[in-house]
């Protein structure tokens, strides 16, 4: 267990070293504040601490490599920092870029510490970020303003630092083409650093004369130089990937919104399309009074009713449940409802429920989540007769005056859309004056389900006790009685028909 704990710490380290995580660059700059200011009073104190050479001056320069991280943060919040790291070339901001970092490499060759003739410092940090970000361009130009600096201070090291630290731009730059133009990472900034200050004290090693002063210049600074730059870049690395994260982050929430804007206009154009499915106003049917209601649950709804003229003296009613996601149950409903008005002066109900079956089952095919359930008839206002095919949709109710109760049309079994060449049974009811017919989807009885009583049975008791109301004061009284919620578990459709 104990090395379970250890290895998954190790992998935290790393994620972290790569910038694959968010971290609280906050935090950091905290922590490098604190090293920095221990640094300080530990150099104060040199005189009276038993410190070398190399350990003061590892202090100094990792001293000089807060104020720098300090001084990264500053530059970061620049538009020009921003638009390199887009990359967004221009000869402003690359011209901008190279005087700071050129700036920072005067800073820490300024801030150095003299070590037998030689100078211990920061000086490649400002090139190598420029470098790593900016490409040869940006690493080489401010590589020449450090290392012209430098090699204006002289000393026996001045070539061989002046040419490192271009040397630092010029392959920070080629690292930044290597991979593909794109900031390494904090991990592989590391590492770079890493090398490249190993590097810089070799061609001092190689260069610098005397031999036997530059070797022992080397032993002095190899630790505190290549701590400090290491350290340096580590900061600077964490400032850029956290930035880079950002506007990331902010690209993505621009194409998120983007898409959500477009799949809202999609929807506001299917729902006017669906709405315009749906009958503009109810028809005037002798001898009956009618209302409806249509209460999608999505933006695209896919239940729907409809009232279709076959003659004089008859009308078509439907009602039917689109049952799938939103878009193909939308689809759906609307070629089912163009089949249906396109036919149904042709074809009695039982045939052309099984014509429409035989339609859209070979669209759908063996798909268990979409399908259609449906109720369809026609109604004689001579004779007051409908005469109707229940397609597994759920029965309708009809309320009869002369006993004030109410009873269910005849249910079916065999829905639309999974099988073909279905046999459907055809039913035949009569209504009498003050007589009312009540057509639903199941989202209604899903609306008026309470906590105490269910919702076909609280329906029953709005229709009995409001039986001498109008079909839309009825409507109005059903819908007055939904169980209150931000979203509707399913469409609402209801309409209602009383014989005059």
């Amino acid at each position: 267990m104990p090395k379970i704990a250890f290895t998954e710490r190790i992998l935290k380290i790393r994620d972290y070293l790569r910038g694959d995580e968010e971290v609280p660059i906050m935090y950091i700059h905290a922590i490098m504040a604190i090293v920095g200011s221990v640094s300080v009073l530990l150099i104060m104190q040199f005189d009276e601490l038993p410190l070398s050479h190399m350990q003061h001056t590892l202090l100094v320069l990792v001293e000089k490599a807060c104020v720098i991280v300090v001084i990264a943060y500053v530059i970061s919040r620049l538009p020009q920092f921003s638009e390199v790291l887009e990359g967004k070339f221009t000869i402003k901001n690359q011209a901008i870029l190279i005087l700071i970092f050129g700036a920072i490499s005067i800073f820490g060759t300024y801030s150095g510490i003299d070590i037998f003739g030689a100078m211990a410092n920061v000086r490649d940090l400002g090139p190598m970020v420029a470098g790593l970000i900016g490409g040869p361009v940006m690493g080489i130009g401010a590589g020449l303003i450090g290392g012209i600096y430098r090699l204006s201070l002289g000393g026996f090291t001045a070539v061989p630092c002046a040419i490192s630290t271009v040397l630092a731009g010029l392959l920070g730059g080629l690292v930044y083409i290597i991979n593909q133009r794109r900031f390494v990472g904090v991990f592989w900034a590391v590492v770079f650093a890493v090398l490249m200050e190993s590097l810089h004290l070799l061609i001092a090693l190689y260069m610098a004369k005397p031999y036997f002063q530059a070797l022992v210049v080397v032993e002095e600074l190899t630790v505190p130089v290549i701590v400090a730059n290491a350290m340096g870049i580590f900061i600077f690395a964490f400032i850029i990937s956290n930035l880079l994260r950002e506007k990331e982050t902010e690209h993505e929430r621009d194409l998120y919104f983007d898409e959500l804007e477009r799949k809202k206009h999609e929807l506001q154009v299917a729902n006017k399309i669906q709405k315009s499915f749906l009958p503009d106003k109810l028809p005037d049917i002798p001898g009956f009074d009618i209302a409806a209601l249509n209460i999608p649950a999505d933006d695209v709804g896919s239940d729907f009713y409809d009232f279709i003229p076959l003659s004089k003296e008859k009308v078509g009613i439907v009602i039917a449940d689109v049952a799938g996601e939103s878009f193909p149950a939308s689809l759906l409903m609307a070629l089912s409802r163009t089949i249906l008005r396109g036919e149904a002066k042709n074809q009695k109900p039982p045939l052309l429920l099984r014509y429409l079956n035989n339609l859209i089952s070979v669209d759908i095919g063996p798909e268990p989540e979409i399908f259609i359930t449906i109720l369809y008839g026609e109604l004689d206002t001579k004779t007051r007769c409908f005469n109707y095919v229940n397609a597994a949709h759920t029965p309708p109710f009809i309320y009869k005056k002369s006993s004030k109760k109410i009873e269910e049309l005849a249910s079916g079994d065999k829905s639309l859309g999974r099988l073909g060449n279905i046999e459907l049974e055809e039913h035949k009811i009569k209504v009498e004056t003050g007589d009312m017919l009540l057509f639903y989807t199941d989202g209604v009885i899903q609306a008026l389900d309470g906590t105490e009583s269910k919702g076909k049975e609280v329906l029953r008791e709005i229709i009995i006790a409001n039986s001498d109301l109008s079909p839309s004061k009825l409507v109005d009284e059903i819908k007055n009685n939904f169980v209150q919620s931000e979203i509707n578990p399913d469409d609402l459709v209801l309409a209602v028909l009383k014989v005059n």
